[in-house]
């Protein structure tokens, strides 16, 4: 499912391919079980320009200072193609921009489970969604103060968008298996130390994929992403990587290095 990374990648895609070009006309593809902006809301926007994007933990936005904007859900498989006139089409566009001229957005998702709405302002949008601060921008203080404060299972908190925007279960198991934490710690537990640690690989994980442009075959070889399954090796320890499930969620983790604070002495950084 996207996250934070696949999100930021799709919002530079259109930043780099979309703005400043007036908009022509908007078409549906095929739009069953979906959520799309109606007749009058897709007028709206004939001949303004979109110029400026912003992301918000999963959440895309793109639209122009006096508004209206476009909030983007990617959903589980969603995806923003940029494209010419005349290119071949995604298979399972719902929507597409026409711009004047060659250009083109569209919005493909094949499981249907993504949706775009018109919204007058994005900071009331995501005051209203009760989103917490971005995972990327997030800083020490108040991620201490959100994830450590915390009585649940960490790997619980770093999914709750409320406390943490941006964070889904594939790159909250790579924070994890980074900094040596069992998904089930209590966060409170974990002690300023630990929870600092926790921070820096949940920025830096997440900024390594954005850097790739989310693109996972890019990533190190030793991360988790690559042997996200049940007995294989772990590569910072000599451990085996396991599957269980965490707050409802399946979780991978190596309970060899990966610990809480009943044995402290096991933890790896």
């Amino acid at each position: 499912m996207p996250e934070l990374p696949e999100a930021e990648a799709a919002r530079a895609r259109i930043a780099r391919g979309a703005l400043n070009r007036t908009i022509e006309r908007i078409d549906l593809g095929e739009v069953s079980h979906m959520e799309l902006p109606d007749d009058a809301a897709r007028k709206r926007l004939i001949g303004t320009q979109l110029t400026r994007t912003h992301r918000h933990g999963k959440y895309i936005f793109v639209g122009s200072v006096t508004g209206p904007w476009l909030h983007i859900h990617l959903g589980m498989a969603g995806s923003i193609r940029i494209c010419e006139a005349g290119a071949d089409l995604p298979k399972y566009v719902r929507l597409t921009i026409v711009f004047e001229g060659n250009t083109r957005l569209h919005f493909r998702d094949p499981r249907k489970f993504g949706h775009i709405e018109v919204v007058e302002d994005v900071d009331a949008f995501i005051a209203d969604k009760g989103l917490g601060p971005d995972a990327l921008t997030i800083g020490d203080n108040a991620f201490a103060a959100t994830i450590g404060a915390t009585r649940g299972a960490v790997k619980s908190a770093l999914l709750s968008q409320q406390k943490l925007a941006g964070v889904g279960n594939l790159w909250a198991d790579e924070a994890l298996f980074r900094s040596g934490i069992h998904p089930e710690a209590r966060a409170c537990d974990l002690g300023s130390d630990r929870i600092q640690s926790l921070h820096s690989a949940v920025t830096s994980t997440l900024q390594a994929v954005v850097d790739t442009d989310a693109t996972y075959s890019k990533l190190p070889e030793d991360w988790l992403i690559h042997r996200r399954e049940d007995g294989a090796a772990c590569t910072r320890c000599d451990g085996t990587i396991t599957k269980k499930t965490v707050g409802g969620r399946t979780s991978y983790h190596c309970p060899d290095h990966q610990v809480g604070v009943s044995n402290p002495a096991q933890a790896q950084s």
